[in-house]
C-alpha cells in the first residue's frame, strides 16, 4: 500500500513540474511571438478553476466522516455560512477582501506544498533534515504574490475587477524585492541542507511567477500543481482511494479522490451564476470574477478543514 501511495505522490510532483515547465515554455513562446490575448488567459484561468475546484470538495468525507443526520446537517449549515459571510466581506470590501485572499492563499498553498513532500518523507528514510516552515513560506509566497505585483498585473487584475488594480499601493515594489528575497534564501537552505528536489521545485515556481503572464501563472499553478498535489494527498486518507491503493492501483486511487469531488464543481459553478445575475451578471466580463469570489470564500471554510491534515503531515 505504501509502495502505491508513494509512486502516486512521486508521479504528481513529475506531473506537476512538468505542467509548470509547459506553463513557462508557452509564456516564453508567446512574448517572443508577441500575441497571448486576454481572453485566452482568462479563459485559461476559467479552465483551472474548474480543474482545481474538485480538490478541495471531499475535506468533510476525511476531517469528519462519521457525521450523519441531524449533525451533518448543522456541519453543512455553518460550512455554508462561513461561504456566504466570506462571500459578502468580498463583495461589500473588494480590496481589503482581496489582500486578505493574498495573504491566506499564500499561507495554505505554502503548507499545503510542505504537507504534500512530507507524505513523501513519511514513506521513505528523508536522507535530510527539510526546513519545512522555511519552504512553505517562499512555496506559497512565490507563486501567488509575484504574479501580482508585476508590471503585467495592472491588465489582469483591471479584467477581473478594476477595484483591485492598485491592491498594494505604492508597495508593489518592494514587495516583489521582499518576497524574490525570501525564495532566493529559501532555494539557498535548500541547497545547503541537500533538498535538491524542493529546490527545483522552489526554483520552477519563481520562474513562471516571473515569465508568465498573472492569469497564466495562476492558472498552471492553481489547476496543475495545488490541486494535483492535494488531490494525492486525499487519496491517502479517502477510504475509497485506500482500497485502490492497496491493490496496487496508483490510477484509481487518484480517480476516486478527483471524482468525488466532481459534484461540488457543478455546485460551485451554479452558485457563482446565480451570485452573478443577482448583481447585474454579464456573463463574458463578469464570469471569472464572481467565479473567484466564490473560490475564495470556499478557500475559507477548507483551509480550517485541513489543518488537522496539514499538521499530521508536516509533524
Amino acid at each position: 500500500m505504501h509502495a502505491s501511495e508513494l509512486n502516486l505522490l512521486l508521479n504528481l510532483r513529475t506531473v506537476s513540474r512538468y505542467s509548470i515547465v509547459a506553463g513557462i515554455l508557452l509564456s516564453l513562446v508567446a512574448k517572443a511571438c508577441g500575441v497571448f490575448p486576454l481572453e485566452l488567459q482568462v479563459l485559461l484561468a476559467l479552465i483551472a478553476l474548474a480543474v482545481g475546484i474538485p480538490h478541495g470538495a471531499v475535506d468533510h468525507l476525511i476531517t469528519t466522516p462519521k457525521l450523519t443526520g441531524f449533525k451533518l446537517a448543522l456541519f453543512m449549515a455553518a460550512y455554508l455560512g462561513v461561504v456566504a459571510l466570506a462571500i459578502a466581506f468580498i463583495l461589500a470590501q473588494n480590496t481589503l477582501g482581496f489582500q486578505i485572499v493574498v495573504l491566506m492563499s499564500a499561507v495554505h498553498f505554502g503548507i499545503g506544498d510542505s504537507a504534500f513532500i512530507g507524505e513523501i518523507n513519511a514513506r521513505r528514510k528523508p536522507a535530510t533534515k527539510f526546513a519545512k516552515y522555511f519552504y512553505a513560506l517562499a512555496a506559497g509566497f512565490v507563486p501567488v504574490v509575484i504574479p501580482l505585483v508585476t508590471s503585467e498585473s495592472t491588465k489582469a487584475l483591471n479584467r477581473v475587477n478594476p477595484n483591485l488594480v492598485n491592491w498594494v499601493g505604492p508597495w508593489a515594489t518592494l514587495i516583489l524585492t521582499l518576497v524574490l528575497v525570501l525564495a532566493a534564501s529559501s532555494v539557498l537552505a535548500m541547497l545547503v541542507t541537500k533538498r535538491t528536489q524542493e529546490a527545483i521545485d522552489l526554483l520552477l515556481l519563481i520562474a513562471l511567477a516571473l515569465v508568465a503572464p498573472p492569469l497564466v501563472a495562476f492558472a498552471v499553478y492553481f489547476g496543475l500543481w495545488h490541486a494535483l498535489r492535494h488531490t494525492g494527498r486525499l487519496t491517502l486518507q479517502l477510504d475509497a482511494s485506500a482500497k485502490q491503493h492497496q491493490k496496487g492501483r496508483t490510477a484509481g486511487a487518484f480517480a476516486k479522490a478527483f471524482i468525488a469531488g466532481l459534484p461540488a464543481l457543478l455546485i460551485t459553478i451554479c452558485g457563482a451564476a446565480v451570485l452573478g445575475w443577482s448583481r447585474g451578471f454579464v456573463l463574458g466580463q463578469d464570469l471569472l470574477w464572481y467565479l473567484l469570489v466564490v473560490v475564495w470564500a470556499l478557500t475559507v471554510p477548507h483551509m480550517i478543514l485541513t489543518a488537522k491534515l496539514d499538521a499530521k503531515a508536516l509533524a
